[in-house]
């Protein structure tokens, strides 16, 4: 029987078990997902099979940037509790991961749990420990990188917000501050030439339609759309914001004023995204204690 590749995801989720070994089990057992996974367990190998169904939206947004700094990698890593997420063990965890993702030079999630961790692990495997360990689901949920002609800021808000910023020209106090703001701000882009045209022409339809019901001349109903807009896009776009620290300036103002440009920037926070079902982790260990 051919084992598909979606085969072995579905055992991979289920038991928390390697590729390779998610593979093996279902050939031994002729595509059988019940079978395959009892083998695993019985092999010692499925320690997290129970636990990977589980919802996991907690965690860290680690970073890793680059000697140099032209390079630099977010790695989201999620636990199903906060209580695990802020240990030690895991944030160490967390941050070696990103340090591997980094030197990997990409942001497939699949790669880096093949990836060498260390002493002859690999992230999988350090995962599944770590996973057996603590009693949680801790999974490695995405990666991005960027990089920079010129230099990368950094920003962490408490671990759970996680910025890169790359940008040449100004000083490091400038990244600093734009790193800052597109953790406060979530800007979902750029500036307008990054803006999809479908987007600006969904926006037009619902600001005409708004317009229209005004009652106002044509000409003047034109105008009306052009300013709102002008008003979304400042809204959306890291340029068109106003800047944090200085509302009446705008993020494209600071940036001339200091004779820099911005190439990339990148926002991830912990668990946006993720839905979380009706019973969680932390519920059920609630309910068992009061079931005591």
């Amino acid at each position: 029987m051919k084992i598909s590749a979606d085969m072995v995801r579905q055992l991979r989720e289920r038991t928390g078990a390697g590729m390779m070994e998610c593979k093996k089990a279902l050939v031994q057992t002729e595509g059988d997902l019940d079978a395959a996974a009892e083998n695993l367990r019985k092999a010692g190998i499925a320690k997290a099979d129970k636990k990977a169904g589980r919802v996991a939206a907690e965690g860290v947004i680690a970073a890793a940037v680059a000697e140099g700094g032209k390079q630099a990698v977010l790695v989201e890593v999620n636990s199903e509790t906060d209580f695990v997420g802020n240990g030690d063990d895991f944030r160490g965890f967390a941050n070696t991961v990103a340090s591997v993702a980094l030197g990997l030079g990409s942001e497939d999630v699949e790669a880096l749990a093949g990836a060498d961790f260390s002493d002859g692990k690999t992230v999988d495997e350090a995962r599944r420990e770590l996973t057996a360990r603590v009693g949680e689901n801790i999974t490695i949920r995405r990666i991005s990188r960027v990089s920079s002609d010129g230099q990368i800021a950094h920003y962490s808000h408490g671990g759970r917000i996680g910025v890169l910023v790359a940008y040449e020209g100004g000083d490091e106090q400038l990244g600093q501050d734009l790193a800052m703001h597109v953790a406060a701000a979530k800007p979902q882009y750029l500036d307008e030439s990054a803006v999809p045209g479908d987007t600006l022409t969904k926006e037009r339809e619902i600001l005409i339609a708004q317009a229209e019901g005004s009652g106002k001349p044509a000409n003047i109903i034109e105008k009306m759309v052009e300013g709102r807009l002008r008003k979304f896009l400042g809204e959306i776009t890291l340029m068109g914001q106003p800047f944090v620290k200085d509302p009446d300036m705008s993020v494209k103002k600071l940036v001339a004023a200091a004779k820099a440009t911005v190439g990339a920037y990148q926002r991830f926070e912990v668990g946006e995204g993720i839905e979380k079902g009706g019973d969680d982790f932390a519920a059920e260990v609630a309910a068992l204690s009061g079931s005591n």
